[in-house]
């Protein structure tokens, strides 16, 4: 379809991306305005309109033939990132300058949460070797 040519979207004043719902509506409310038996246009003029809505709305109502239109005017509903044209990328800082106090990213205190996850872990591998002795005691395996 020639771009300097009205798009199905155009005629029925939605966006691309607009969902079947939307669309329905804008549908029935154009409909409802060329209709050549409720509009103040002459026949012939609301007749042309309407039976170009009725072509719109019928292939961008059905998902398969939305998706073969809008490959047809070259839009895309998969969205795409890509980098602004006025991105910078930061340029590196030299070493002798670091953002942390600490010398190493690594080297830094562990958070209240990190100490609690391994006092956690090591009361759970203390349990488990109790646990594993005691049975072997029970058994008699132990002695």
């Amino acid at each position: 379809m020639n771009n300097k040519q009205q798009t199905y979207y155009d005629l029925l004043g939605v966006h691309p991306s607009a969902s079947a719902i939307e669309i329905r509506r804008a549908y029935r409310e154009s409909s409802k305005k060329y209709h050549p038996d409720t509009t103040t246009l002459n026949t012939a003029t609301a007749t042309v309109k309407f039976q170009a809505l009725n072509e719109a709305y019928a292939a961008i109502s059905h998902p398969e033939r939305r998706a073969a239109y809008d490959r047809s005017i070259g839009y895309s509903r998969v969205f795409v990132a890509q980098t602004p044209p006025h991105f910078h990328p930061l340029t590196p800082r030299p070493d002798n300058y670091r953002s942390s106090a600490y010398l190493d990213p690594t080297d830094r205190p562990l958070s209240g949460g990190e100490i609690f996850a391994l006092i956690l872990l090591s009361a759970t591998f203390i349990g488990c070797l109790v646990l594993a002795i005691s049975i072997a005691t029970i058994r008699g395996e132990l002695s």
